[in-house]
């Protein structure tokens, strides 16, 4: 009867994460289980610090756990490589089109976040209670964003006489921009913080896919004719593009 029931039941699902102790710290270590994996890995996310275990199908949670156990060292050392967070918050300093600014608080009275000059560079200037200065900031941002990805939509759209069905801004931590097969483009709004030939490089890919839904070298050679800063662009992300999710 027992064993009847367990067989209806099907096998019990894997918790999504585990934790291991290592040196006083505790790790969180996500779970991904997959049919094509070959082997137990372990990865360190740069832009938001966790940490993933991908297991194979037929791989035990205990095995699984000694796994992450007798690693715990190579952890420690990714994460500890890993740049420190930065918050919006008052004094706190992140980049704006690739130049550092600075976040000061005017007052706690309501009032609009602008962009005004300080003695010792440009700075990010709200007006609001401390607790919301966070959100402030990150909303100004995220107008910011969405302005320039217009402008640099508009330019395209001249250049390739066809333009996206829709914009849309993101958080997301693996893809900068994505276009749809009904034609809407989604970008990171985190964009904004690097310097505008990567947001404009970004645009063009996404909008060369209005046209070519691959990476073909006719693809390429369209992302080249609308954008000439390709090669500068791509090696910017590949060196500060994960850093770019520390901020907020």
């Amino acid at each position: 009867m027992l064993l009847a029931l367990l067989r209806r039941s099907g096998p019990v699902p894997d918790p999504d994460h585990i934790a291991i102790d290592h040196e006083g710290a505790t790790f969180r270590i996500v779970l991904r289980r997959r049919d094509t994996a070959r082997r137990l890995t372990l990865r360190v996310s740069a832009a938001t610090g966790e940490v993933v275990m991908t297991l194979p199908p037929r791989t035990s949670l205990a095995t699984a756990q000694r796994f992450a156990a007798g690693h715990g060292g190579w952890i420690a050392a990714r994460l500890a490589r890993l740049p420190e967070r930065v918050s919006f918050a008052e004094g706190a300093a992140f980049p704006l089109r690739g130049v550092m600014h600075a976040i000061v608080r005017r007052g706690d009275r309501s009032g609009a976040t602008r962009i005004e000059a300080g003695p010792d560079g440009p700075v990010v200037s709200v007006s609001c209670g401390e607790a919301h200065v966070a959100r402030r900031v990150r909303a100004f941002l995220q107008a910011e964003a969405l302005s320039d990805l217009k402008a640099a939509i508009a330019h395209h759209t001249a250049q390739l006489g066809q333009g996206p069905a829709r914009i849309t801004l993101r958080d997301t931590r693996s893809r900068w921009g994505s276009c749809t097969a009904r034609g809407e483009l989604n970008f990171s709004w985190r964009l904004i913080l690097a310097p505008p030939l990567v947001l404009d490089y970004l645009v063009a890919h996404e909008m060369a896919h209005l046209r070519e839904m691959n990476h073909s070298d006719r693809f390429w050679r369209l992302v080249g004719e609308l954008c000439p800063n390709v090669e500068a662009a791509e090696a910017w992300l590949k060196r500060h593009g994960a850093g770019l999710h520390r901020y907020g």
